[in-house]
């Protein structure tokens, strides 16, 4: 199934070998967009790539990069450029979460890696592609994938649970900032949904039952039901929409 929704539209998705970062760059250019999808590892990124390439043929490309290092990001964004034109789409999704425990216990190591991947990542992505917009006078949309771990007490995911507050906070501070140049910046806070980053919830009946049966639906999410909600915060259809986050869990938050 394709569409039009975003023809037109140049995307980045970081953290797009796998997951929710995949079912985004696949519903990107379902819907027109060429697409970029960004990761660290090349072996799963191609296979990410080369997945989404076979049923949409010229809308997606692949490149390496580690959104914890500067100079990575600022080559990505320049490549982009130089290969397909200016970005106007960036969903922030790459995340990593390397420490399960109680918060105090958590070691520096941990700490560092998350903030410097989730939040230090996502500002320095935003930061080259707004960069560019704002010299061409161009409108874009920023995505972040933040949590609902993010929104509330994240207990035994406390590192996590502080790199999506802020991040959350980011969206609405970057909608203010740059609203009057026609960049909308907006979050997504998704429940429990079923990717490798969050296997050790998802694949232990216990921890997952802790979401499942507080969640209205009774359930854990699927990538696909992410992408969905990306693609109308990309396209037109959300053109007076800035600054919200938007959770994405099965009620798992209202209950």
């Amino acid at each position: 199934m394709t569409g039009t929704r975003l023809q037109g539209k140049i995307a980045i998705v970081t953290g797009g070998s796998r997951g929710i970062g995949a079912a985004i760059g696949e519903a990107f250019a379902a819907e027109g967009a060429r697409v970029v999808l960004a990761s660290r590892k090349d072996e799963e990124l191609d296979r990410a790539a080369s997945e989404i390439a076979a049923r949409h043929p010229g809308a997606v490309r692949a490149k390496v990069c580690h959104v914890g290092r500067p100079a990575e990001v600022a080559e990505l964004v320049a490549w982009v450029e130089r290969e397909m034109g200016t970005p106007d789409v960036l969903v922030n999704n790459a995340g990593t979460n390397p420490y399960f425990g109680p918060l105090l216990d958590a070691t520096e190591a941990a700490f560092d890696k998350t903030f410097e991947v989730n939040l230090k990542g996502a500002l320095a992505c935003t930061r080259e592609v707004v960069r560019r917009l704002v010299a061409r006078g161009m409108p874009g949309s920023i995505v972040n994938v933040a949590s609902v771990m993010g929104l509330a007490a994240a207990p035994l995911q406390g590192v996590y649970g502080m790199t999506k507050a802020a991040m959350v906070s980011m969206t609405r501070t970057l909608a203010v900032e740059l609203g009057r140049s026609g960049i909308r910046v907006n979050a997504i806070a998704p429940g429990l949904v079923d990717t490798r980053l969050s296997a050790a919830l998802v694949t232990n009946p216990e921890l997952r039952r802790a979401f499942t049966d507080r969640a209205p639906l009774g359930r854990h999410g699927e990538p696909a039901e992410i992408a969905d909600l990306a693609v109308y915060l990309a396209s037109g259809e959300s053109s007076f929409v800035t600054g919200q986050t938007f959770c994405v869990d099965g009620g798992y938050s209202i209950a």
